[in-house]
């Protein structure tokens, strides 16, 4: 870092060895702070169809949808609407979820797959441009397995743990998303304490992932997503990518602090770690043995799933 460096905001520094997602469904946000790519899921989908510069977009998904689609398939259609105007602003990627209901059935996860994926290519959408989200389920992830080996590029999310970032990584998944702060949650309310810097819980986790990958060269990109605070992302500063809110955006954009790389390939070689492997029974065992991960990921399938009701209720509204 050169003195010049010094003078330039924080976000501008990160932006220079981590590639700055928006974490957004709000387009103005993706103008003010020009990420690279944007993630979106079903909760900020739902937070901007709901406001009312962004009702036209669904008005749009219904009426090219058709009388006759049914709710999910409308809902594929607001995806991509929205990951279509997201495109127009970012030069990079979009991430658009597979209904979080269809996390246990790794079959209907790939034909939603493939279904947003065409509606994206009728765009004139090329798949290099888009990632599909699915949750870290051991059906999930061989779902994302399949998938990539046809050209399809997943991200894998709701992902808490190590167990869950090796079985992607031998699976060959262009992405995943581990949640940093959803772990710091857990952890914060399980110890009756707070933990900052890289004591945070969620930064440990990720640090451990990252190191695991660049050691043992896997190709699968990292991206630390689910922020509390602005200090876990600088302790992040150096991962592959980092999706982050817009208020978080602000504060980095806000600063000129100095910000020292924290994660960096050329350290991971030096790590003494032993290489893993799951097959599903060992796989689901570990996941078992890890309570944190096991009750945040259901509590976020549970969740973005309770919000695509929402997403088909606010349809169905506009829809009489």
């Amino acid at each position: 870092m050169t003195a010049t460096d010094v003078q330039l905001t924080q976000l501008d520094q990160l932006k220079k060895f981590t590639k700055v997602v928006a974490d957004t469904g709000d387009f103005a946000s993706m103008k003010e702070f020009a990420p690279q790519d944007a993630t979106t899921n079903p909760s900020l989908i739902l937070k901007a169809a709901v406001m009312p510069g962004y009702a036209h977009l669904v008005d749009k998904a219904i009426a090219d949808a058709g009388g006759n689609a049914s709710p999910a398939e409308i809902i594929d259609r607001l995806l991509v609407t929205f990951g279509l105007e997201i495109l127009a602003i970012v030069p990079g990627r979009v991430s658009s979820e597979v209904d979080a209901r269809l996390s246990f059935d790794g079959a209907a996860t790939i034909a939603k797959a493939k279904s947003i994926i065409d509606l994206y290519q009728k765009a004139g959408i090329g798949r290099e441009r888009i990632l599909i989200k699915i949750a870290s389920t051991w059906e999930g992830i061989q779902a994302a397995t399949l998938l990539q080996k046809e050209g399809i590029n997943c991200n894998l999310t709701l992902l808490f743990s190590f167990t869950q970032a090796v079985a992607c990584a031998e699976g060959g998944i262009k992405l995943i998303s581990p949640f940093v702060g959803r772990i710091l949650d857990w952890h914060k309310k399980n110890a009756g304490k707070d933990f900052v810097g890289a004591e945070d819980p969620g930064v440990k986790s990720v640090t451990q992932i990252y190191t695991y990958y660049k050691k043992f060269g896997y190709n699968t990109e990292v991206m630390g997503a689910s922020f509390r605070n602005k200090g876990e992302i600088l302790e992040l500063a150096g991962c592959d990518l980092l999706t982050i809110a817009p208020p978080l955006l602000a504060e980095l954009k806000a600063s000129t602090e100095l910000v020292v790389r924290k994660l960096d390939p050329s350290k991971a070689a030096s790590v003494d770690l032993q290489k893993v492997s799951f097959d599903e029974k060992s796989f689901r065992f570990a996941l078992n043995e890890d309570a944190m991960a096991t009750e945040k990921t259901a509590e976020g399938i549970r969740l973005f799933s309770a919000d695509i009701v929402k997403l088909e209720q606010l349809i169905a509204q506009k829809r009489k």
